[in-house]
């Protein structure tokens, strides 16, 4: 065969042989690309132990909206919220707030920290605390302590349910300091006459199963409380210890990763007392960061599971990563 025929065949050669080896690959492709989407979500828990303990943290909902500005940092302009923002990777004008109620077996007891946002969340994708809860292998009837860290509406929404308490075979723990201030008769007007509604219809009805905490009060063996006012007047954070292992529940008392916790000082809206409540997060998170506690905020991203760090005006948060594991 003439040299340019030999050369013409070995061309054609290695050409069908990439296409016969790259022909899979494009059949591949186009099977991937019809492949249809599922409806499938999030299983919503995250599970590890604490020594003798086992923590759950539930996702009651993802609620995204206009902000952080003005709710975080209420006190300063929106351009010093743009600008903290954007160094840590998030838009200025839309945020994701969470709600993770926290689940603890201690192996007597089984003991939820707030209750979500309730069955009246569910059509907006919220409230998912009970179905959530029950995917995780427990059901509602297992509970046997409710705490709740504070009265705001999306930490007592999913007390009751149906009119009827939702964890039926559970007692109720709370701080005596934040239900004194709720139900008294002043706060059924002015600005906190929906919370307080709220409270009548959801905890009062249970008032005669509930404990009632001071300061560094015990929860049940393991579990301590710790007065955190600002937030609410009668805000309460936990701490939980098992086997030379600790954890702290901080609640609302930091309620942005970012805004809250790398800006301690700046105002919040939703904190009753602001000056109280950027000095108990100095408090609280110099305690944490100091001692390298790890924690869940309720508001932290999911699981809402991390440690923090000193930074020149605050602190950066650490998600956990396989700590927790070992």
């Amino acid at each position: 065969m003439p040299t340019a025929d030999r050369r013409s065949v070995l061309k054609m050669s290695v050409a069908g042989t990439a296409a016969v080896l790259a022909t899979p690959q494009i059949m591949v492709r186009a099977a991937h690309a019809q492949a249809p989407m599922t409806d499938v979500g999030n299983a919503g828990f995250h599970r590890f132990n604490l020594g003798g303990f086992e923590v759950t943290a539930i996702l009651d909902g993802l609620r995204p909206g206009d902000g952080p500005h003005p709710t975080f940092g209420e006190d300063q302009d929106a351009e010093a919220m743009a600008a903290l923002l954007e160094e840590n990777f998030l838009p200025a004008g839309r945020f994701v707030n969470s709600f993770t109620p926290t689940l603890v077996n201690t192996g007597s007891e089984l003991v939820l920290f707030d209750t979500g946002l309730g069955a009246a969340a569910r059509e907006g994708g919220m409230g998912q605390l009970r179905p959530r809860l029950e995917a995780s292998g427990y059901s509602a009837d297992d509970v046997s302590v409710v705490v709740l860290t504070h009265f705001h509406g999306d930490h007592i929404g999913g007390v009751m349910e149906d009119g009827a308490p939702t964890f039926a075979n559970a007692r109720y723990v709370t701080g005596q300091a934040e239900y004194d201030f709720w139900t008294a008769d002043e706060r059924l007007s002015g600005p906190t006459e929906n919370s307080a509604r709220a409270v009548q219809a959801n905890v009062v009805p249970l008032a005669e199963k509930m404990t009632f905490l001071g300061d560094g009060d015990e929860v049940v063996p393991g579990i301590s409380a710790m007065l955190a006012t600002g937030h609410t007047p009668g805000h309460m954070i936990f701490n939980l210890e098992s086997d030379g292992k600790r954890l702290m529940l901080t609640a609302d008392t930091a309620n942005h990763y970012v805004a809250s916790l790398q800006r301690p000082d700046w105002h919040v809206r939703f904190d009753m007392d602001k000056d109280e409540a950027a000095a108990t997060r100095r408090r609280v998170f110099d305690m944490i960061a100091a001692e390298r506690i790890p924690f869940v905020g309720y508001h932290m991203p999911f699981p809402a599971l991390g440690y923090v760090e000193p930074l020149d005006q605050g602190y950066r948060f650490v998600p956990v990563s396989y700590q927790m594991m070992l």
